[in-house]
């Protein structure tokens, strides 16, 4: 009873800690003062961080303003209140510019001190409601008091009080008018999605398939007949439209043919890596004057005729090699983006292919309309073949990126970490003793004197070479660490920054069952790791986010487990279906916990760099622990769980539960002043018009204090096409919906499957949901 007793109490207090995201305190200058004087009261606040606080004068209609009002005091005549200039952004969610501090925030009280005030001490105590919100989560609005005391003496100096710079009274909230015209979900949606899609299709240029590409693209354009600007203009326009038309057709084509994930395994299978690494070999070793490569005479006579003719074809041919070239290396993106795009049905898939491209070859435009111009220009002596020289370097050490992917997808394990950093230091330290001119090849003669520009870069280039030295023997290379092979043996980096040792962080591998069966002996969660062998950006966050000393720390509480789903053994097959049937999405990297049930309690899909965001993750605690989880499951006595609840329809009418009875249950607590709450609107509205037909029913309960005069409103701008009801105390108190959003999945006979506190990816919800039917 005592270890009972002492559980919940350290339950209770680490509720509470979550829920104090603000530390409040209160200061008086002076702290002694004269009846009828002024005194100047400083309210500071800490906000945690990855936390906001909404300011006094946020306008009304969005998030709830922070309230300051001083408590009933015989000392107080009157206040004025003052506050610091806020970050003011425009919140889409709202569709109005919201008002915001982060971090430490201090606002000023003018408190006037009555005339008949008595003397001696008088506590002034100020009491704040406020509202904060995360980007996952939102706080409902608490009450926190902090008080200090003023000594009143009538001896006391009175002194004139002055407003620190940068400070204004706060002004009562108003209500606002959007700042622009309310767009439909559906089409901000789309929006965002194109926005996303040409955003990585333009970062693609920095990947290791893409950025050969460059002295690629100006050897062809600068090989081509004189032409005029208008023609130079006309050519990059259609090669840039090749690579749009021809990347944009082979990856439906090819997802048509072997499905989204078959395009992710494009971009690992070994088959296409070995292509690719043979292919650079012979041009970096061409770039390097080993041999030329020249096309055959037949060929040349026909591209010359096409070319007289403006050279339409040939620079498309140019756009289709840059296609072939890049898909390898964007395959996983690519797949991602179709999978992605396939939910929203219509042409989505075709759209977010070509916006992807558009962002691909941008870039490209410029490069190829430069050397146009860069051939008018006099001749610089051999800094052409110095460019050539060192690209052919380069060309050679990204080629080894492309063999490291065969080694670890085959896992030959001969293309080692060491061995592969070893090459990488050879080749960029004879690129910069190249240029500094020990190294004779073509472009640097004997009696030429060393520019400034040469210098810098041959320097730049060794002393790259030398900085990769550690690496080689288990120290951590940041970036870097994405695009080299990980240690051998390991997954990763130890908390301290080494490879293995006993900091290193054990995993099993393609061992999913027996992690499942550990976790039962040991009470433990499972944490999941969807990865791959020739993932960049699993590679990433094992080398950069995993070994973080609080990260390390949280995941050490958990049965840690990888899935390899890019290999070509049966293993790697068997984990594709898993993830499949589980989230219903092809990315990796990819992050589920699981109880040792194999149930799915959280998920989090892709690479981030946000460490709190990824603790916040990892600090999720299981539904069978949570007391809010545990008062959600004895619902199952009930014939439906929303039975005598006292919820109400927005017209006042009293909701009824039969409604959800021999249903599926998606509960989702939220309110109008919850950001995270209004990003998910539109997941459930799809949601709940794809699973109606299937036995599931969505149910939003709204927590609004003011019920259904702010939810009306809300409405006209959000629309909401599933179920709504308002909230009570009783299912408050309940469900301990704290804090918001919070969605709980219950099966047709009332159990509860799944609880999701924060806002919850669709293929999440989803997941649990087929688990309840």
């Amino acid at each position: 009873m005592r270890a009972a007793i002492l559980l919940a109490a350290i339950l209770l207090a680490g509720s509470a800690r979550a829920q104090n995201q603000v530390e409040w305190s209160l200061t008086l200058e002076p702290a002694k003062a004269a009846p009828g004087s002024k005194v100047l009261a400083r309210l500071e606040g800490k906000i945690a961080a990855g936390w906001h606080l909404y300011s006094l004068s946020t306008p009304k209609g969005g998030p709830i303003p922070t309230t300051i009002r001083l408590l009933d005091a015989a000392a107080v005549e009157s206040q004025r209140t003052f506050e610091p200039k806020p970050k003011r952004a425009h919140d889409p969610n709202f569709n109005l510019d919201t008002e915001t501090y982060e971090g430490d925030v201090a606002f000023l009280l003018e408190v006037a001190v009555k005339n008949d005030a008595p003397a001696g001490p008088a506590e002034i105590g100020a009491e704040i409601r406020y509202q904060v919100c995360s980007d996952k989560l939102c706080i409902p609005p608490v009450k926190r008091r902090a008080a200090a005391t003023l000594t009143i003496d009538a001896a006391a100096p009175v002194a004139a009080l002055a407003i620190p710079p940068g400070y204004s009274e706060a002004k009562p909230a108003a209500a606002s008018a959007p700042t622009g015209t309310a767009t439909p979900a559906n089409t901000e949606d789309l929006s965002i999605f194109l926005l996303a899609a040409f955003g990585f299709g333009f970062l693609a240029i920095f990947t290791p398939c893409v950025f050969p590409m460059i002295p690629i693209t100006m050897s062809f354009f600068l090989n081509r007949p004189e032409s005029t600007r208008r023609q130079a203009v006309t050519q990059a326009a259609i090669f840039c439209l090749g690579i749009i038309v021809l990347f944009s057709g082979l990856g439906l084509v090819t997802t048509a043919v072997l499905g989204p994930f078959g395009v992710v395994q494009l971009g690992s299978n070994p088959w296409v890596n070995g292509l690719i690494a043979v292919i650079f070999i012979v041009f970096g070793l061409s770039l390097l004057g080993a041999f030329e490569i020249t096309i055959p005479s037949v060929i040349l006579t026909r591209l010359d005729r096409v070319s007289q003719q403006g050279g339409t074809l040939g620079t498309l041919l140019m756009g289709l090699t840059f296609s072939l070239a890049s898909f390898a290396c964007v395959g996983p993106f690519v797949g991602t983006l179709l999978a992605a795009s396939v939910q929203g049905g219509g042409t989505r898939p075709l759209a977010g292919m070509a916006v992807f491209a558009a962002g691909l070859a941008s870039p490209f435009f410029l490069l190829a309309i430069f050397p146009a111009y860069l051939k008018r220009m006099p001749k610089s002596g051999g800094w052409l073949a110095r460019v050539k020289v060192v690209m052919g370097f380069i060309i050679l050490a990204i080629m080894l990126k492309y063999l490291s992917s065969v080694d670890q997808v085959l896992q030959w394990n001969v293309l080692t970490r060491e061995r592969f950093l070893a090459a990488w230091v050879v080749l960029f330290a004879m690129a910069g003793i190249y240029l500094l001119g020990f190294l004779r090849m073509e472009g640097v003669s004997k009696d030429e004197s060393l520019g400034l520009g040469r210098l810098l870069t041959g320097a730049f280039l060794v002393i790259f070479a030398i900085s990769l030295v550690p690496g080689m023997f288990g120290a951590r290379l940041g970036e870097l660490d994405a695009y080299v092979p990980l240690p051998t043996g390991q997954s990763g980096f130890g908390a301290a920054g080494g490879a293995g040792g006993e900091t290193a962080i054990a995993w099993m591998k393609n061992q999913f069952q027996e992690g499942l069966e550990r976790a039962k002996r040991e009470n433990k969660l499972v944490f999941v790791n969807f990865t791959g062998y020739a993932c960049t950006n699993c590679h990433w966050m094992k080398s950069n986010m995993f070994p973080r000393p609080e990260i390390a720390a949280a995941m050490k509480q958990f049965v840690l487990v990888e899935l390899y789903t890019d290999g070509s053994d049966p293993a790697s097959e068997q984990n594709q279906e898993l993830e499949q049937k589980l989230f219903h999405t092809i990315a990796i990297p990819f992050y589920g916990i699981f109880d040792g049930d194999g149930k799915v309690l959280a998920s989090f899909p892709g690479q981030t760099r946000n460490a709190q965001e990824f603790l916040a993750f990892l600090s999720q605690p299981a539904p069978a622990s949570a007391p809010s989880a545990a008062a959600a499951t004895s619902a199952s006595a009930s014939p439906s769980v929303l039975t005598d609840l006292g919820l109400k329809t927005l017209e006042g009418a009293a909701f009824d539960p039969t409604v959800v009875s021999d249903r599926v249950l998606v509960l989702n607590f939220w309110a109008t002043w919850c950001v995270p709450c209004i990003r998910e609107i539109p997941n459930f509205n799809r949601f709940s018009e794809e699973w109606a037909s299937k036995g599931v029913e969505v149910v939003g309960v709204s927590q609004d204090e003011e019920g259904a005069s702010v939810v009306k409103p809300f409405l006209s701008k959000h629309p909401i096409k599933y179920r709504l009801a308002l909230g009570s105390d009783a299912a408050s108190e309940k469900f301990q919906p704290t804090p918001l959003p919070t969605t709980i999945v219950f099966d047709r006979h009332g159990k509860a499957i799944q609880r999701f506190q924060g806002f919850a990816h669709p293929e999440a919800i989803e997941a649990a949901v087929r688990q309840a039917l």
